[in-house]
């Protein structure tokens, strides 16, 4: 696959903030095309209107298969086609597998919820995505277009009361691999991306000491990540055609502590 330039048109999960929405700019920035896919009640259709004709927003909820391929059709009818696919949608809880102070267990419907939504919704996703890849014409490697997930440090380094967090991560690190393989006949590549800490809205609604302390956590550079440098890796790994079926960690050489 070439540079990330004009022609090329991406679709993000995720898109309207945080780790998605830095890629979507960047997409945008480089002369590429993006969709914006996040939830109605996200700032996704204002994102779209502020970077021009070169994005537009799909409402859709990542578990839905008709919100899916009604987005995939959008990227279709506004742009010819899709060659990469990016998922940043997800939730997280943080929860210990047992309250032994109030007796209750983890909440079995939040630990489904984050499942479904971080792993089944990031499948539903590749495997809609990859329908209209496949008519895309190959280049000279036969490549036809390239799949990025994200996971995170907690798949390898969870933390206390992640297990439905770091388990629904450790799902997107696990398909990784069977994913590339399935899709490698067709010339669609799988690379999921494992972020550290990342200045995202999640971690920028922590008090400032609690900020101060987790970036403290981090060798080098002792800092949260941008999301703007999980955007460039991904417009890295989108034009090296050699990664592939590979989990990046991106965290500054952090491993969490318990």
């Amino acid at each position: 696959m070439a540079a990330v330039a004009g022609g090329m048109v991406g679709l993000v999960t995720g898109g309207a903030s945080g780790l998605g929405r830095a890629t979507v700019e960047r997409l945008v920035q480089s002369g590429a095309s993006a969709v914006i896919v996040d939830l109605q009640s996200s700032d996704g259709q204002a994102l779209a209107a502020s970077l021009g004709k070169q994005c537009v927003f799909a409402p859709a909820d990542v578990t839905s298969e008709a919100d899916v391929q009604s987005a995939v059709s959008l990227v279709r009818e506004k742009f010819g086609k899709l060659d990469l696919a990016v998922n940043c949608a997800g939730i997280a809880v943080a929860v210990k597998t047992y309250n032994f102070k109030k007796d209750t267990p983890h909440s079995l419907e939040d630990f489904q919820r984050v499942i479904n939504v971080n792993i089944a919704g990031t499948f539903n996703v590749i495997r809609l995505a990859v329908g209209e890849m496949k008519k895309n014409d190959p280049d000279a490697d036969g490549h036809r277009g390239c799949i990025i997930n994200t996971a995170s440090v907690a798949a390898f380094d969870g933390q206390t009361g992640q297990a439905a967090y770091s388990a629904s991560k450790g799902g997107i690190v696990g398909m990784t691999l069977p994913i590339a393989r399935d899709l490698a006949p067709m010339g669609i590549r799988v690379v999921t991306i494992a972020p550290g800490l990342f200045s995202t809205p999640l971690l920028a609604s922590l008090p400032e000491k609690v900020r101060s302390f987790l970036a403290r956590q981090v060798p080098f550079p002792s800092r949260l990540g941008d999301p703007a440098e999980f955007a460039h890796l991904v417009t890295s790994v989108v034009e090296n055609p050699m990664i592939n079926g590979e989990v990046i960690r991106l965290d500054g050489a952090i491993r969490m502590q318990p």
